[in-house]
C-alpha cells in the first residue's frame, strides 16, 4: 500500500525534437530542454475521461478514468473546485468497503492548474462619485493533469496512497491536529509502526462521535512550482506588462469527504440550508457548532508524482520536465497574454501558436481574417513597446 506504482518513465530518444526558425516568443525559451512537438502532448484530461470524444470512426476508444461511485456508492454533492461529498451507511458500517473505495478514489488523478491573473486599478466615475476598480487584463490556465502519465491510457503513473507518519500533525479523529500519543519518545524509547490503511478504516467506524468525517486528499508531488513561476513571470514581463500579476498553482477534484449518517450531516450538505444560513447570518452560530462537534479523520494522501527521484537521487520525471513543459506552452502562454484571453488553453492553442492560422476556404472571409489578425499583431506590438496594464 504504501509503495509507489512501478512504472517506467520513458525514455529521452521517445520525445521527439523539432526545430522551428526564431521568433520573438522563442528568445524566452530554454536551449537546454529539448522542445516538443504538439503531438507529444497527452490527451487532456476531458478526451481520456470520455471515449466518445472526437471522431469515432478514425479514433480508437480510450478507457475512460474510474469514477467515484464504482461501487455503487455516488457523491451526495460536489462543489465548484470537484470536490466530492458522500454519506451513505456503507461507508460507516463496514471497514473494508470504505478501504475498496479509497483505493478507487486514489485512481483518479487531481486536476493540477497553473494560473496567470494579470489585474490593474482604474479611476471611473459612477453617480458623480470617483472610485477605483480592478480590471481583469488576462486570465490563463494550463492544466497539468496530462503530465502525470506516461501512457494516459493504460494509466502509467507514478501514485502513491500513504497515511500520515506517527510526528505528522494531522487530524486523527480530533478536531485539532495532533501527533500520534507518545510520538515524542525517543529514538531509543522505539515507536508503535503507524496504523495503516485499513486500520484507519476501522478507527474511523469504531469512533462513537455524533458528528465525523473521513476524508482522503488526492494532490501532485515534485513539481517544481518557483522554477515555473520565475520563468511565467520573465515571459509576461518581457511582454512589458505593467500591472499586478499573480501567478498559482490551484488544484481541482483534491478531496473526498466521508461523513457519517446524521441529520446534521445531511443538512450542513444541502444547498438551500447552506444559502439560508448564510443569508441569515446564522453561520455565526452554525459554523462554531459544526467546526467542534465534528471529529475529522485527515489521515489518507494519494500523491501523484510529477517527478520522484531515482536511485541515485536524480529527478525521475513520468513524462516531462519542467524546462520542457515551458518550451511547449511558452508561445501559446505568450501569444494569450498578449491577445488579453480569459480561458483554460489547450492543443489548439498549442497549433495556434505554431503558426498555423485557419484556412476557411472563402477568399473574402480569408482576407478579412488576415487583416484582424494583423490588427491584433499590430495592438500587440505597440503594447509591448510602450508598456500596457498599468493602473491609470
Amino acid at each position: 500500500m504504501g509503495k509507489p506504482t512501478d512504472t517506467m518513465r520513458p525514455s529521452d530518444d521517445a520525445l521527439s525534437l523539432h526545430t522551428t526558425s526564431v521568433r520573438r516568443s522563442d528568445r524566452y525559451l530554454d536551449d537546454d530542454a529539448p522542445e516538443l512537438q504538439v503531438d507529444d502532448l497527452p490527451p487532456l484530461y476531458d478526451d481520456v475521461a470520455d471515449p466518445t470524444h472526437g471522431d469515432s470512426s478514425s479514433a480508437p476508444l480510450l478507457p475512460s478514468l474510474p469514477t467515484s461511485d464504482f461501487l455503487g456508492i455516488a457523491p451526495l454533492s460536489k462543489d465548484a473546485d470537484g470536490n466530492e461529498y458522500y454519506i451513505d451507511p456503507l461507508l460507516d458500517s463496514d471497514p473494508q468497503v470504505l478501504e475498496e473505495n479509497v483505493n478507487g478514489w486514489a485512481q483518479t488523478p487531481p486536476r493540477p492548474f497553473v494560473r496567470l491573473q494579470g489585474t490593474h486599478s482604474q479611476e471611473v466615475e459612477e453617480n458623480g462619485k470617483k472610485t477605483r476598480k480592478t480590471v481583469t487584463d488576462f486570465d490563463v490556465q494550463v492544466e497539468l493533469t496530462p503530465f502525470l502519465y506516461s501512457d494516459a491510457v493504460n494509466r502509467v503513473c507514478f501514485r502513491e496512497v500513504r497515511t500520515p507518519e506517527n510526528t505528522d500533525k494531522v487530524r486523527r479523529g480530533t478536531i485539532l491536529a495532533k501527533r500520534a500519543p507518545g510520538s515524542t519518545q525517543s529514538i531509543e524509547v522505539g515507536l508503535a509502526p503507524k496504523p495503516t490503511l485499513r486500520e484507519w478504516c476501522h478507527r474511523y467506524q469504531a469512533s462513537h462521535a455524533g458528528l465525523k468525517s473521513f476524508t482522503v486528499t488526492r494532490r501532485m508531488v515534485g513539481f517544481d512550482e518557483e522554477k515555473v513561476k520565475q520563468k511565467l513571470e520573465a515571459l509576461v514581463r518581457n511582454t512589458n506588462y505593467r500591472g499586478h500579476l499573480n501567478i498559482s498553482f490551484p488544484v481541482k477534484d483534491q478531496y473526498i469527504h466521508v461523513y457519517n449518517e446524521a441529520k446534521t450531516n445531511q443538512w450542513r450538505l444541502t444547498r438551500w440550508i447552506w444559502w439560508f444560513c448564510v443569508l441569515t447570518l446564522t453561520f455565526i452560530f452554525t459554523w462554531p457548532y459544526l467546526f467542534f462537534r465534528t471529529k475529522r479523520f485527515e489521515v489518507v494522501t494519494v500523491d501523484w508524482a510529477y517527478s520522484r527521484p531515482d536511485e541515485a537521487g536524480r529527478k525521475q520525471y513520468i513524462s516531462i520536465s519542467e524546462d520542457q513543459w515551458y518550451n511547449l506552452w511558452g508561445r501559446a502562454v505568450h501569444r494569450a497574454v498578449l491577445e488579453k484571453r480569459q480561458c483554460t488553453l489547450d492543443q489548439q492553442d498549442l497549433i495556434a501558436a505554431e503558426g498555423a492560422p485557419p484556412v476557411f476556404g472563402n477568399s473574402v472571409v480569408d482576407g478579412a481574417m488576415g487583416i484582424f489578425r494583423a490588427g491584433v499583431s499590430a495592438m500587440g506590438e505597440v503594447n509591448r513597446q510602450l508598456g500596457w496594464g498599468g493602473d491609470c
